[in-house]
């Protein structure tokens, strides 16, 4: 006799193996799409902060010799771009693709082959990025060989193997050929346009999904507010990412190709690059927080048991911070010589934007209020989110005071405010999301002691690290410095031992995931009691998300199928809620007819491998191997594209 088991694994069997090495590099599932961006974004965290603890290390002494002034550069520059666009964005893309669809009612997102695309896109751009270091070892076959025809010219020597050194943010003319002579900015040029198509790629299938496949019911003000912080982020991308393109674009070409859209002494501005830069890095503050927002957003209600206080004012407030993001770019340039009236206006905004902040920070207080609080980990990590970025968003209006900014700029002040926002904010965010949705992919709980020491850890050493960083700068010391003042050491020792807390925090939190993963608790169908859809499901999610698709009734639709309220507003569990619950999980494990499910494909790696050797060719150009490259990359972008035009979409199964 057939079990449920078998009989689900039948019904929706993929065309090709479901498990194993081989399942993971054709998947087009949004849930393993979302896993496989989760740990390639956990993998850089740990090299992210590896760099971090290097500069920390040599900054614990003021005459440090642990680092030369050229590997500072390279450390600080590449741990800025490895926790901006290879840890907090795809990390970030991990919770939008595996959650989107379960969230909104849905079996998948609008176009799976191009999520798969996106995320070979990311790891490969990522890759590329940091295969500059590796040029130090074949730099001979690679580099000036004179005599031998298709070699680069010897007078166009540069060093390879090092670390972009310009900053993340690669201002001009400091990040230019003449200054930055080698190749490092080329591959962190190159590499961060390879890691926006990856995001303007998820961006359009995001919008997609959103507006196409919402369950039946699941009007716009019923979506929970996670999934609208995902489309505000989708939206913010969509109109950011072009203008780093071109700037990256004339980067690349005043580097490579000898124009001069930066060279102010043929007639060029590099404040111009500021400008492009800012226009898009300050809409790139909203894409890293507003995520963590909207995972707030659903991790606090349904631990204080209450439904989210002000739910439209919570929407209505990040999308109102997307908008005025794009107005406040040049308070990052106040101390350029802008205008004055500019600067009157930029500062005018840069308060403004503080509205929309404050709504949801009063909203997620007013969601607590009178609840009945359960203290678990994804809660405390809410709580650190909640504190910590308040206190970066009172430091950051600091910024709105144009004779404040310019005792603050390039200050260790500027520093504890960004951290404040990015690390005590997404950060913190995400990993509160993290160990709430664990059981959502695994099927198991994370150990909850293990989860407070792990947040614990990461709150005292958190403001240990970083809160001595605002009287450091305000005593005067310089942000990218090598060296400083010894007056300043015995703080910056502070900082050091506060960074280590955090490693160690880190490395609590890794022993919990791969202990609870393999023998945690058995999470059952709704171990939080939770409100939203994806816990109408079976954990582990089943292969095809929703054995009937939903119909949606109301905002925290699955909240009032197990609820309903007396006279004062307090909610009674209904007496046939288990039982409602039972039949969910029953019907996720044995599904009443056949789904379409889209088939695995190799196309969306083997294409997303043309684009590394397009940008390698790029860097190479004046060689024969390097035009081969260009040549060889658009032949495999090109074929695997049109073998992605013959495939058959999906299967019944």
């Amino acid at each position: 006799m057939t079990t449920a088991a078998e009989k689900a694994t039948t019904i929706f069997r993929r065309p090709r193996a479901e498990t194993g090495f081989w399942s993971w590099l054709t998947t087009v599932d949004h849930k393993k799409i979302g896993i496989l961006y989760g740990y390639t974004a956990f993998i850089f965290f740990v090299i992210g902060g590896a760099e971090a603890l290097l500069l920390r290390i040599h900054l614990a002494s003021a005459e440090s010799n642990v680092l030369s002034a050229a590997d500072y550069n390279g450390l600080f520059t590449t741990h800025g771009l490895t926790m901006i666009f290879l840890v907090v964005m795809p990390m970030s893309a991990a919770f939008m693709n595996y959650l989107l669809p379960l969230m909104i009612g849905a079996r998948d997102v609008a176009f799976p082959r191009l999520n798969a695309l996106s995320y070979w896109i990311f790891l490969f751009g990522g890759i590329f990025l940091y295969s500059g270091l590796l040029f130090s070892a074949v730099a001979p076959p690679l580099g000036v060989v004179p005599g031998i025809p298709g070699n680069l010219d010897p007078s166009d020597a540069r060093s390879f193997g090092a670390l972009p050194d310009g900053g993340w943010f690669m201002y001009q003319p400091n990040a230019a050929q003449e200054f930055s002579p080698s190749l490092a900015i080329d591959f962190a040029a190159l590499g961060l346009q390879i890691l926006g198509v990856a995001s303007l790629i998820s961006a359009v299938n995001f919008i997609v999904t959103f507006f196409n496949l919402r369950a039946k019911g699941m009007r716009l003000l019923r979506v929970p507010v996670f999934i609208w912080m995902t489309v505000v982020v989708a939206f913010l991308l969509l109109f950011s990412l072009p203008i780093i393109a071109i700037a990256l674009f004339m980067v690349t070409f005043d580097r490579q190709f000898g124009t001069l859209f930066f060279d102010a002494t043929a007639g060029g501005d590099p404040i111009l690059w500021q400008h492009l830069f800012w226009l898009f890095g300050h809409p790139e503050v909203y894409i890293l927080i507003l995520p963590a927002m909207g995972i707030v957003s659903e991790i606090i209600p349904v631990f204080s048991r209450k439904p989210l206080f002000g739910y439209a004012a919570v929407v209505f407030a990040g999308a109102g911070i997307a908008f005025l993001g794009f107005g406040v770019w040049a308070h990052h340039m106040f101390s350029s010589g802008i205008t004055t009236v500019a600067q009157v206006g930029f500062g005018l905004t840069t308060m403004t934007i503080a509205i929309p902040t404050g709504v949801k920070i009063f909203n997620w207080m007013g969601t607590m209020w009178l609840g009945r609080l359960q203290l678990k980990t994804p809660m405390w990590f809410a709580i650190g989110f909640l504190t910590m970025f308040t206190i970066g968003g009172l430091s950051g209006v600091t910024h709105a005071v144009v004779p404040s900014d310019w005792q603050q700029t390039d200050t260790y002040y500027i520093v504890a405010h960004f951290h404040y926002v990015l690390f005590g904010g997404a950060i913190f965010g995400l990993f509160g999301g993290l160990y709430y949705w664990f059981p959502k992919f695994s099927g198991r709980m994370m150990n909850d002691r293990l989860g407070k020491v792990h947040f614990w850890l990461w709150m005292i050493g958190f403001n240990m690290t970083f809160a001595p960083m605002h009287w450091l700068g305000l005593q005067g010391m310089i942000r990218r410095t090598w060296r400083y003042d010894p007056s300043l050491e015995t703080w910056n020792r502070i900082v050091t031992v506060g960074a280590f807390i955090i490693a160690i925090g880190l490395l609590v939190f890794i022993f919990n995931f791969r202990t609870s993963k393999r023998r945690g608790e058995i999470a059952g169908m709704d171990p939080w009691d939770a409100r939203t859809l994806e816990w109408s499901i079976p954990n582990p999610t089943p292969a095809f998300n929703f054995a009937e698709v939903p119909i949606v009734h109301g905002l925290d639709e699955f909240w009032h199928q197990k609820y309903t309220e007396d006279k004062t507003g307090r909610p009674i569990r209904k007496p046939e809620a288990d039982e409602q619950v039972a039949r969910l999980e029953d019907i996720g494990i044995n599904p009443p007819e056949p789904v379409h499910l889209p088939n695995p494909s190799y196309f969306p790696i083997v294409m997303a491998a043309g684009l590394p050797l397009i940008a390698y060719g790029i860097i190479f150009h004046r060689s024969i191997a390097g035009k081969a490259l260009i040549v060889l990359g658009v032949v495999i972008a090109l074929a695997a594209l049109i073998g992605w035009g013959s495939e058959p979409l999906e299967e019944a199964h």
